[in-house]
């Protein structure tokens, strides 16, 4: 096991299980579905508190939120840094491209720039 940056591992072969369970996890959690979710963690958390119920449902609520937070900051950190690396590629190429820029046109660096930034070719 090694413990690669996560924008590399998908780079030789496309997304792996982690990273398609990351993806749809991030789809999940921006959608008002979960935001409903969560709204009802909290309304039940403070419910169980308010009316005093036995200690056992107060830390199961409060366990429930502590799982939600620590999964949700698992996930905010992969996707940040997957969009860091995304954006380190796009500046690496374009950065290439200008330096490659007397080569003339079609250089290597300017294939690498429209394959980086998603360029389709119009034929």
């Amino acid at each position: 096991m090694t413990f690669e940056h996560p924008a590399e591992k998908g780079r030789s072969g496309g997304l792996g299980r982690f990273e398609k369970l990351a993806e749809l996890a991030s789809n999940f959690t921006s959608s008002a579905v979960f935001s409903f979710l969560c709204v009802l963690l909290v309304a039940g958390f403070v419910t169980v508190h308010l009316l005093h119920l036995p200690m056992e449902w107060q830390h199961l609520a409060g366990d429930a939120m502590a799982a939600v937070s620590l999964l949700l900051l698992a996930l905010l950190k992969n996707s940040e840094r997957r969009a860091e690396h995304a954006i380190q590629r796009k500046l690496d190429a374009i950065a290439n491209v200008l330096l490659e820029e007397q080569e003339g046109p079609r250089s290597k660096a300017h294939r690498d720039l429209a394959e980086v930034v998603g360029i389709e070719e119009e034929e």
